[in-house]
């Protein structure tokens, strides 16, 4: 049964910098390419993310050049000020570390493999635009879709909001190749409170989502069949792995 059409593809080179919208890309054994494939460490080598340091958001990340399977294309940051460094470029780094009071270093990981850690709890995390359109009219004002850090974005062909909740242990079957198996909901925390635009703060969005809605938002999927996709792909749900 066809259930929408991908209208987002989005993926994020730098954990917890805003990301890049893409037309077409592949999804790997973990998710899409390149998604949390460059990471930020605090003192402890532990991940230095939106928690620590919300302003983080401000900072977009995105490739510089076509997927390569060798090596990353090198990520192009680009500062709340509008200014663009290459990653292997310290400068915006060391803004970073002026704000934030840390010492903070660089990883990547190989094309082949992210492992989970940086992408969270599962490869890829999809919301739907009837779920997305009916918190916005909860909360009255328009909610962006980049707070929850989705990488797919479904149009459903019936606007049921929450409908992709009923989807858990089924498969999604995306395009002709990739196949991803629904896993559970997200848990939300204080990030979905951070604008990305302006890096403030609307804590009465995590309560809304907690009070309406179990404080779950969107589903976590696990990759089961590799390959392109696509901006617009159909997407089909399936009972079984092998649908």
């Amino acid at each position: 049964m066809q259930v929408g059409t991908i209208s987002e593809l989005m993926r994020h080179p730098v954990k917890s910098m805003t990301g890049e919208r893409v037309t077409q890309t592949m999804v790997m054994n973990y998710g899409l390419y390149g998604d949390r494939s460059h990471v930020i460490l605090d003192e402890k080598e532990s991940f230095f993310t939106i928690t620590q340091f919300p302003p983080l958001v401000r900072y977009q990340a995105s490739f510089s050049a076509p997927e390569s399977f060798d090596a990353y294309p090198e990520p192009v940051i680009t500062t709340p000020e509008g200014e663009t460094y290459k990653w292997s470029d310290l400068t915006w780094l060391r803004e970073i570390e002026e704000e934030s009071s840390k010492q903070l270093t660089k990883k990547v990981y190989h094309p082949e493999n992210v492992p989970i850690g940086p992408i969270e709890e599962e490869h890829i995390l999809i919301v739907t635009d009837a779920s997305l359109d009916t918190l916005s009219s909860s909360w009255g004002k328009k909610t962006d879709e980049r707070r929850f850090r989705p990488n797919l974005k479904i149009s459903l062909l019936e606007k049921t909001p929450f409908v992709e909740e009923t989807w858990e242990g089924k498969v999604l079957q995306i395009g002709k190749e990739v196949m991803l198996e629904i896993v559970k909901p997200c848990e939300r925390c204080m990030i979905i409170t951070v604008d990305p635009e302006t890096g403030g703060k609307h804590p009465d969005l995590l309560k809304k989502v907690a009070k309406e809605h179990g404080n779950l938002f969107g589903m976590y999927a696990k990759v089961i069949q590799t390959g392109k996709i696509n901006m617009n792909d159909e997407v089909w749900l399936v009972d079984q792995k092998e649908g």
